[in-house]
């Protein structure tokens, strides 16, 4: 579905409409099947919790976004994998993103914050906020947090984007997750030789217990690599846009020195945005019968959480960006057993940029008209390509 020309924050128009119609709509997808899309924030969180929904994509009728889809278990990591499997996986890698262990982190975001916003103060003026701090910010964490050396980030960032384009060939995507795979595959061996302290030793240590397969622990790799850095740097940049174009909005953030007010205004920009905004996909695999409609067995069903975080019902006025709104309940990392494993540390990094970057740098705007902004419409993951900026 297409967004507004002049609405590039908001949900598409049609999904607006059938949120007013109904909880549960049939959609058509590429391949012309006919899924169930739910619109509504109440039966969403109802639907995310149930466990007769599979998030495996290799499910009869598994409603899939593109033609690419992901075969044997060591490719698509616990992400799509259902439960017993995929909480044994998911527990391996859970302590490094527990809150105090994130919050510990803190003063590394920080620093890398502050490093990044100095380069930019020396550097250039205009320059592309997503090339000089978007996309560094997150990146630098998760490799600090992986054990992955930061001078290969053209490496995986160039895979990444290939693997979240709707536009990017088969062929392309598919070459680029197997670059991926070898390329964490080779982290693991030289992590067996001189093991650190970092999560990629870790599931090392675990496949030599043989917890883990190799493969398995690759496809880890590459899900932590790529998800810890291409959604929080879509929200960097993208949130910042949005505060941009609600200058009143940025100013009380800008203003502030409240902790509290700086993390609701992260759930209030997870909310508006949400960058995530082709849906958490699930197949039903027995009848669910649900606001007065039965979804049967084999049959694909679509949470499109971008409308959900604006149902009326639970946020008045949602399309209204309010820092100072209750925006806690917002599905933007999903809902039940399936929920963002990196949820904290985006929330760590976002509090981190958002309270620092309007205030260093106070006369930061766009140098482009919104119109000139290139979104990511072909993504899987929304947000801007470049944000040029002055300050």
């Amino acid at each position: 579905m297409v967004r507004a020309p002049k609405c590039p924050f908001d949900p598409p128009p049609e999904l607006h409409g059938l949120q007013e119609q109904a909880p549960l709509a049939r959609v058509r997808l590429w391949d012309g099947s006919t899924p169930w899309l739910v619109t509504r924030h109440a039966e969403q969180r109802t639907l995310l919790g149930d466990p007769r929904l599979s998030s495996d994509v290799r499910r009869p009728g598994y409603p899939l976004p593109s033609p690419a889809r992901p075969t044997g278990s060591g490719s698509i990591g616990f992400i799509l994998m259902d439960d017993p499997e995929h909480a044994r996986l998911r527990r391996m890698v859970t302590a490094p993103f527990a809150i105090k262990r994130v919050e510990a982190l803190r003063p590394v975001v920080q620093e890398i914050v502050d490093d990044l916003i100095e380069e930019m103060l020396a550097g250039p003026n205009p320059v592309d906020l997503v090339e000089a701090f978007a996309l560094p910010v997150p990146s630098l964490v998760i490799c600090h947090l992986l054990g992955v050396p930061y001078a290969d980030h053209g490496l995986f960032q160039g895979h990444s984007r290939n693997l979240i384009s709707r536009s990017v060939a088969i062929e392309e995507r598919t070459a680029s997750f197997r670059a991926l795979t070898d390329y964490l595959d080779g982290l693991l061996a030289t992590k067996a030789e001189t093991p650190g302290g970092d999560l990629l030793s870790q599931l090392v240590e675990r496949v030599a217990n043989g917890e883990l397969t190799r493969a398995d622990a690759a496809g880890i790799g590459v899900l932590l690599l790529v998800a810890g850095h291409e959604t929080t740097a879509n929200m960097i940049a993208l949130g910042t846009l949005a505060l941009l174009e609600h200058p009143d909005q940025l100013a009380l953030l800008r203003e502030s020195t409240d902790p509290a007010l700086v993390a609701s205004a992260v759930e209030e920009l997870l909310r508006y945005l949400n960058i995530t905004h082709t849906g958490r996909r699930r197949a039903a695999l027995e009848d669910i019968e649900i606001a007065g409609v039965t979804i049967r067995a084999g049959e694909g069903v679509i949470m499109a959480n971008d409308i959900g975080n604006r149902d009326p019902s639970i946020f008045p006025e949602p399309g209204e960006l309010d820092l100072t709104r209750d925006a806690r309940r917002h599905v933007a990392f999903g809902f039940g057993v399936h929920q963002c494993l990196g949820q904290q540390l985006a929330r760590v990094e976002l509090q981190v940029v958002y309270s620092t970057l309007y205030r260093r740098l106070p006369a930061l705007r766009c140098a482009v008209p919104l119109d000139e902004v290139p979104f990511k419409h072909d993504g899987q993951v929304y947000g801007v390509y470049e944000l040029p900026v002055s300050f």
